[in-house]
């Protein structure tokens, strides 16, 4: 019987975990969970969760918007076989680093990638080089690369290439004329997946697929240059690994994430019959296209965050949060999401003496640069 503590317990990834959760009652125990908690909605959904998984124990409960953050973190260090990450945004980061250092040793099914985007070598230093040993990925992505990896233990001197795949989001092949006059509405709209509006609106901009490149380099132990993007508008495989001998192994399912936060919670083991198999009687496509990196500028800014130093992808995290933030209020085009970003980071580069070392505290300063500095930007160009 796994135990299992559901942060974000509210949002996309915290809902379908207790979907899966519910449906195999032998395997797990909810001994904790957290949410937001500033939405009617969320709030009610939340006292719902408590009273079916926890028999209406509030001590094992916990609302942001009641008890603060610290108390989450706290939540993070319950005895427990498996913490979920299912938080939104770098804020996730302490969570992570609580979970890994419970003297529990939880597992973390990991699916805030921001955690790893802000904190990699924060992670890498309390971890080790193995990451795995202790986090199971959660994203589609880097779950499908995890899977393909299994028989290799994570033997990444094995490894050609790590190939991402991308939906396209809602506006595959458009050119840059095409993506000035986007509307909130249609950003949101995405083709496959059902996703809050940050990853939503990042899928639209490719900026999800740049965080899951920094993701990759970290979780895997990779250079930034063996890992790629491939546009598959399917979404039916997840990603894919090359080895040096040319074989390419990939991971693919129909598009439901209950099956890669399945496999996060019972890891080593699989549950029978998460998602329904894939109907190989009727005929079907898989499309495979390039990324113009030219109309989507995000992977190039991630693969100079990344070479530039460790402070370089938090800057970037922080201020494209606050930049879609301003997008979905209308203050800011959708081209001007990534324009800010980079604009951030190159002040970033010219202003900010970069330390040392890495430490939380130094992200923190970092965070709290960016954001003043992405709120000068948004006020300077608001439409």
């Amino acid at each position: 019987m796994q135990k299992v503590v559901v942060l974000g317990s509210t949002g996309s990834i915290g809902q379908q975990a207790l979907d899966v959760i519910r449906r195999y009652p032998d395997q797990f125990e909810v001994v904790g969970l957290s949410a937001k908690g500033t939405r009617k909605e969320s709030r009610t959904q939340f006292y719902a969760d408590v009273d079916e998984f926890l028999g209406g124990n509030f001590s094992r409960a916990v609302l942001e918007s009641e008890h603060g953050f610290k108390a989450i973190t706290e939540l993070a260090q319950t005895e427990c076989s498996v913490v979920l990450n299912g938080i939104s945004g770098v804020i996730g980061l302490k969570p992570t680093l609580a979970a890994l250092s419970s003297p529990f040793a939880p597992k973390l099914a990991l699916a805030n990638k921001e955690s790893l985007v802000a904190g990699g070598h924060l992670v890498q230093k309390m971890l080790g080089e193995n990451l795995l040993e202790r986090i199971n990925p959660v994203d589609s992505e880097h779950s499908a690369i995890w899977q393909a990896l299994e028989g290799q233990k994570y033997n990444t001197t094995s490894v050609k290439r790590l190939i991402l795949t991308a939906s396209g989001g809602p506006f595959r092949g458009f050119t840059k004329e095409q993506l000035q006059k986007v509307t909130v509405k249609e950003a949101l709209k995405h083709p496959t997946w059902n996703m809050g509006p940050l990853v939503t609106i990042n899928s639209a901009t490719m900026m999800n697929k740049a965080l899951e490149l920094i993701e990759a380099v970290y979780l895997f132990g990779v250079d930034e240059k063996q890992v790629e993007i491939t546009v598959h508008p399917q979404s039916k495989v997840h990603s894919m690994v090359e080895f040096i001998d040319g074989s390419i192994i990939m991971q693919t399912s129909n598009n439901d994430m209950r099956l890669p936060i399945a496999l996060g919670l019972s890891y080593p083991n699989r549950l029978e019959s998460v998602i329904c198999s894939y109907d190989f009687t009727t005929s079907s496509t898989l499309e495979f296209e390039p990324l113009d990196e030219d109309v989507f500028r995000a992977i190039k800014l991630a693969r100079n965050a990344l070479r530039s130093g460790p402070l370089f992808p938090v800057v970037m995290n922080t201020a494209n949060e606050l930049a879609v933030d301003a997008f979905l209020s209308k203050k800011i085009s959708f081209l001007q999401i990534v324009e800010l970003v980079e604009e951030v980071v190159e002040q970033f580069s010219s202003k900010y003496n970069q330390p040392s070392s890495l430490t939380l505290e130094n992200i923190e300063h970092a965070i709290k640069w960016s954001v003043e500095e992405c709120e000068r930007v948004i006020r300077s160009v608001s439409l």
